[in-house]
């Protein structure tokens, strides 16, 4: 890493999690060239690249400043704080960059661009995903990528196409990603569930789920779980891969959230390879929602028909999205927005974590002590109505949602609340929070005077 580089992701850090405050006056392009021992052009590098990523502006004859966030803009209108959506913070979309990287595209492969591709996806983009991939120990040779158009589309084609296993069974966890579960039902595909907890789940009734139904494949989020917001450890981890190699069952592992991880051994199941892995990366947390490039990385015997069903549903995935994806990971831009999205995250959850901690609710919630990621959860030690909940909130200009969706029709739910954070700056996260906690006591306080 450059120089330029390092003093980047250090102002970067202090300019997320709140180090620096908005408006501030920022230390001169001297002060920091003698505190970082580097010359001055590369501090005005440093502070012109900051400045892009609209984190700074400059006052001629003055000096450089932190931008004011759009939470703090617009704090005395009717903003919203919502807990619910899980889309990146428009505020740190990469606009211009991407633009950019798009027009570099369109200049560099023209005419290729707007013909029929290729099933498997585009070439240089998988050579640059397979360095991209390598370096969180997902090793795999370029004839297991396939681009894909997001997870979603990946996760269509896994549950339709047969397994060399004979198996037709899904196995999901509970609670889990919504828009699966929607599908499987939809679709009437035979799927159940396993209990999914703050710690895991129960590797004794995994395993007689393995061994006892015809179990095509477990969809499971190892990291950063939706909805949870959990994470298996690495013995866990392994103890999977080792089931799911006894028992012939695939594993479909959505690891769509790596680039949040702060934990340089929080490898994936992937990482202990025994043939029935598929993994799943998405792009959509981390960039645009819109921009619908996912990468799935098959076992060898399921390349051939997988490629085949893609062809069936769309020939092939942007070519377009897929091209400027690879000019923005190649050129740098990925890694430093993935450092800018990561540090704004961490600084979120940990406010999250903090304001829980500082409101001394236990005799109300629990939570995981999770402080990186994009979520978190409260379980409800208490009943109260959700839908009253929701109503008391919404008054306060917060919004939350039920977790109904994320549990399938016949398996009983757990009584807790979901809170995202990824599209709520840190002062609005504290705010909200607390507004949250204190709705939840007062509910249930009332709950348990009406009951005596």
């Amino acid at each position: 890493m450059y120089k330029y580089e390092a003093i980047i992701e250090e102002l970067q850090t202090k300019l997320l999690n709140g180090t620096w405050k908005e408006g501030q006056s920022l230390p001169s392009i001297r002060q920091l060239s003698d505190y970082y021992q580097c010359s001055k052009s590369t501090i005005i590098r440093a502070y012109a690249e900051l400045e892009r990523q609209h984190l700074i502006y400059a006052i001629p004859q003055s000096g450089y400043y932190v931008v004011k966030q759009q939470y703090q803009q617009h704090k005395s209108s009717d903003a919203w704080i919502n807990f619910v959506s899980a889309s990146p913070d428009p505020a740190l979309f990469p606009y211009r960059d991407f633009q950019h990287c798009l027009n570099q595209a369109i200049d560099r492969y023209q005419n290729d661009l707007f013909e029929y591709g290729t099933p498997q996806g585009l070439p240089s983009l998988i050579n640059v995903l397979q360095k991209l991939l390598a370096d969180h120990q997902v090793f795999a040779h370029r004839e297991q990528f396939a681009i894909t158009s997001g997870v979603q589309q990946a996760l269509s084609i896994l549950t339709m196409m047969p397994f060399p296993n004979s198996k037709e069974t899904i196995l999901i966890e509970q609670p889990s990603y919504h828009l699966f579960i929607q599908m499987l039902e939809l679709l009437n595909k035979p799927v159940i569930g396993i209990h999914r907890t703050q710690k895991g789940f129960d590797l004794e009734q995994l395993e007689h789920l393995f061994r006892t139904k015809p179990i095509k494949f477990f969809y499971t989020m190892p990291r950063f779980q939706n909805p949870l917001g959990t994470s298996l450890s690495q013995k866990d981890k392994k103890a999977l891969a080792e089931l799911a190699n006894r028992y012939d069952v695939y594993i479909v592992e959505d690891d769509y959230l790596i680039d949040l991880e702060v934990e340089s051994k929080a490898d994936p199941i992937y990482s202990f390879q025994n043939g029935r892995i598929i993994y799943l990366k998405s792009f959509s947390k981390i960039l645009f929602p819109g921009l619908r490039v996912g990468v799935t990385i098959l076992p060898s015997e399921l390349v051939p028909l997988f490629r085949q069903y893609k062809k069936f549903q769309d020939i092939d995935s942007s070519m377009l999205s897929q091209a400027g994806l690879e000019i923005y990971i190649k050129n740098g831009m990925y890694h430093y927005h993935r450092e800018k999205i990561r540090a704004a995250y961490t600084a979120r959850m940990q406010m999250l974590h903090d304001t829980i901690v500082s409101m001394k609710m236990d005799e109300y919630i629990s939570f995981p002590a999770i402080q990186t990621g994009s979520h978190s959860h409260l379980v409800l030690k208490r009943p109260i109505s959700m839908s009253k909940l929701e109503q008391t909130l919404r008054q306060n200009n917060i919004i939350i949602g039920s977790n109904a969706k994320n549990y399938l029709k016949t398996y009983p739910r757990d009584h807790f609340l979901q809170v995202k954070i990824s599209n709520v700056p840190s002062e609005a996260v504290r705010d909200g929070v607390t507004a949250l906690l204190l709705a939840i006591k007062k509910l249930s306080d009332l709950n348990a005077r009406q009951f005596f």
